[in-house]
């Protein structure tokens, strides 16, 4: 079994319940219904006990294993639930992540939506972990973005961290994020760094978007931006971003970034490195339920 305490460095300490329980609730009268577990309840005699396990059966990064122990509580809170492997945890093939004892039918309710957020959000912290291995010995870091499911996003962002990665801004509100259609609308690079300069709280941080080296010039020259985001430039145009830079701005690399191109993309200088597919491509991570 894989050792308990071997947790991703950064990995987050546990959310606020009150930001989970409207999720679970939400997934749970989506998968009861107005009927219930018509099987279990016709199959299953009520007073039946039974003591079962979430098992990986892979390997990879554990996330949304406080939502699997909050799903068994919410549905009985009679259960006994114990947290085997946490959140941030590696596991490999057979690991028991979670033991779940008390009413078999109460187990069966929350069966499946325990483990369509855990391994949803495993997934995630998995695919995040192997972006994260592809940087050593550089200081770039792995950033998520707001491609995010619905609604989900700050369980979402909490896997990435599980996964040692970052979070780029939560939301719209969080920071000022010039991109391409805020220039074009705006009408060039100048009127809109003005803009902000003008108007924006020092408490505020400000990013804008170039695609090309002229572009980062431009923004260099004009300044008022904390960090530049280089989008979809070629891995030669990063490396010369980086000496162009020298260090006064944070640089982000973000566009086309599969995991193959991660390390040569780390080894340029960059900061981080801003990456959609951690949230919106990761492959469900293999999790079961055995009783």
């Amino acid at each position: 079994m894989s050792d308990p305490e071997s947790a991703i460095p950064g990995a987050l300490t546990p959310l606020p319940e009150i930001l989970l329980e409207p999720l679970l609730r939400a997934a749970l009268h989506e998968d009861l219904g107005p009927s219930g577990d018509v099987t279990s309840r016709l199959v299953i005699p009520p007073e039946t006990n039974a003591r079962a396990a979430i098992r990986a059966r892979e390997e990879g990064v554990l996330s949304g294993m406080q939502l699997a122990e909050m799903a068994f509580r919410l549905i009985d809170p009679s259960l006994r639930v114990t947290t085997r492997l946490g959140d941030g945890a590696r596991c490999a093939s057979g690991d028991v992540a979670l033991e779940v004892e008390g009413r078999a039918l109460s187990i069966l309710m929350a069966e499946r939506v325990a483990l369509n957020f855990a391994g949803r959000l495993s997934g995630i912290a998995t695919q995040t972990a192997a972006y994260v291995a592809e940087t050593r010995g550089t200081h770039a870091r792995i950033t998520c973005t707001r491609k995010t499911t619905p609604g989900l996003r700050v369980v979402e962002k909490a896997a990435v961290r599980h996964g040692g990665g970052y979070s780029h801004r939560f939301g719209l509100g969080d920071a000022v994020l010039i991109k391409d259609n805020h220039i074009a609308a705006a009408g060039g690079i100048r009127p809109v760094l003005e803009a902000v300069k003008r108007g924006v709280s020092h408490m505020v941080a400000v990013e804008i978007e170039v695609d090309t080296l002229a572009q980062l010039d431009e923004v260099l020259a004009i300044g008022g931006a904390n960090a530049i985001l280089l989008d979809n430039m070629s891995t030669e145009d990063m490396a010369r971003a980086v000496e162009m830079v020298a260090g006064r701005v944070v640089l982000e690399a973000s566009g086309n970034m599969r995991l193959e191109r991660v390390a040569e993309v780390a080894a340029t200088g960059v900061d981080y490195i801003s990456a959609g597919a951690l949230t919106h491509s990761a492959r469900t991570l293999d999790l079961g339920l055995d009783f």
